[in-house]
């Protein structure tokens, strides 16, 4: 029997290649504005300033929770009518964020409660920047590309959104010796006007490429999210996933807080080498393993439902490795290879994230009312609170470790312990979660073959 007329899709053009590289371009320039305020500030209040690793990781979490309001930013993006100018508007929201941010923690010296204030108030403007310049633009991408298209297209644009921070984290690293606090607002300023010329340029007349791709069935007013929500956590393979992805990004992101310190602390280097380091060699293995992971995962998931499950279960167990040795590397010190464990590490991570994104592309359009904006935007909020809460699981585990065990060393080797152990128990929760079994139930193929 042939699909009824309504259901047949409803498609223009859309995006190529190029418009997604532009969208792409949004995201490197996020993850640019981003490191500066999760890298560079953290590191500067922990190493230069002598505060407590709970404060950065408190004021981290802080812009991760205000990113709770992701749907209402892309639910007030599908009522403008322009896209655009929400991601513009992020986008300039967060650079305002990060110059904010930078002068507070320069000012945490002199006046610490009021330099406090402003940061609370500076890291809500960067989690309000990300958020609706995030969202719309994801959006934008969801409407503009062709369903064959989605998943190839989502890693093209976190690949990049890495890249940004490679490239930031390694020019900022150069540019900050030798570090100043003058030469850190020099910076920070910079850095705030090419991003948001790079998005002004990446989307000048992008939204009319767009085009719309969906089903016309989809045209019945969704469920409200207390519905929708109910509907993902009472299907097994939906409610699977959120818990791999909760507890996996809680190991992906208590590293983030304290790679830096660690650099510093263990292995004696200046602000900008551990900066240019960190980014060079991490998140260079992140980018590397993203890339490795989007070709050869593509190549077999052409194969069958469910493949990517060896890439992300191996990527969780590589990173896992990766931050044992670091542990040891906490007690032995610089002659430790440091990079090579470093990029071990990141490629570890990057394979892992391409992975988990494209077997959350599979299981996105899994619902009999829910849409894959509801889905994507209950995992979208599950990273958000997982990344917040990892990063201060993470810095407040090194406080409280420094405190108990009275050396430095030992307090890094318990919580890279810790981390190594989330990441072994996510491989283990991602074999039944992105399974092909799990894929199949929710990619709606039943659904499908009663129109084939």
């Amino acid at each position: 029997m042939h699909a009824p007329l309504a259901s047949a899709p409803v498609q223009t053009k859309g995006f190529g290649w190029l418009a997604i590289i532009r969208i792409g371009m949004v995201q490197a320039a996020i993850g640019a504005l981003v490191m500066l305020a999760t890298t560079v500030l953290n590191r500067i209040m922990v190493v230069e300033l002598k505060l407590l690793a709970a404060i950065p990781a408190g004021l981290v979490a802080w812009h991760y929770a205000v990113q709770l309001c992701r749907p209402l930013w892309g639910h007030a993006s599908d009522k403008g009518g322009s896209r655009t100018l929400w991601i513009i508007g992020g986008l300039v929201v967060l650079a305002g964020g990060g110059l904010l941010a930078t002068q507070a923690t320069l000012m945490m010296e002199g006046n610490f409660p009021l330099a406090v204030a402003l940061a609370v108030v500076a890291y809500a403007l960067i989690g309000a920047g990300v958020g609706a310049g995030g969202t719309s633009a994801l959006a934008l991408l969801a409407s503009g590309v062709a369903p064959e298209r989605r998943a190839a297209a989502a890693a093209v644009t976190w690949i990049m959104m890495v890249g940004g921070i490679v490239a930031s984290a390694i020019t900022v690293g150069t540019l900050l010796k030798p570090y100043s606090p003058e030469r850190l607002i020099e910076v920070a300023t910079g850095l705030a006007a090419v991003m948001v010329a790079v998005t002004v340029l990446a989307t000048f007349r992008l939204e009319r490429q767009a085009g719309h791709f969906r089903d016309a069935a989809d045209d019945a007013p969704a469920p409200d999210f207390r519905a929708a929500l109910a509907e993902i956590w009472h299907e097994p393979a939906a409610r699977r996933f959120t818990i791999f992805i909760f507890v996996s990004m809680i190991a992906f992101s208590m590293q983030d807080l304290i790679l830096e310190p660690f650099a510093g602390l263990i292995f004696g280097m200046a602000p900008g080498d551990s900066t240019k380091t960190v980014g060079q060699f991490h998140q260079g293995g992140i980018l590397i393993g993203m890339i490795v992971a989007g070709i050869g995962g593509s190549a077999f998931a052409a194969r069958a439902a469910g493949s990517l499950r060896p890439w992300v279960v191996g990527g969780c167990l590589a990173s896992g490795a990766a931050l044992a040795a670091l542990g040891v590397a906490a007690i032995t010190g610089p002659p430790w290879p440091l990079e090579a464990n470093l990029f071990v590490l990141g490629f570890g991570n990057g394979v892992f994230a391409v992975a988990a994104i494209g077997s959350m592309m599979g299981l996105a359009g899994a619902g009999e009312t829910t849409r894959e904006g509801v889905r994507m935007g209950v995992w979208g909020a599950s990273q958000a609170i997982a990344f917040g809460l990892g990063g201060l699981l993470g810095a407040v585990g090194l406080d409280l470790a420094r405190a108990a065990l009275g050396e430095v060393g030992a307090a890094f080797q318990l919580v890279f312990a810790v981390e190594a152990a989330a990441f072994v128990w996510a491989g283990l929760l991602a074999v039944k979660a992105t399974g092909a079994a799990a894929i199949r139930a929710s990619a709606g193929e039943g659904k499908r073959e009663q129109f084939a």
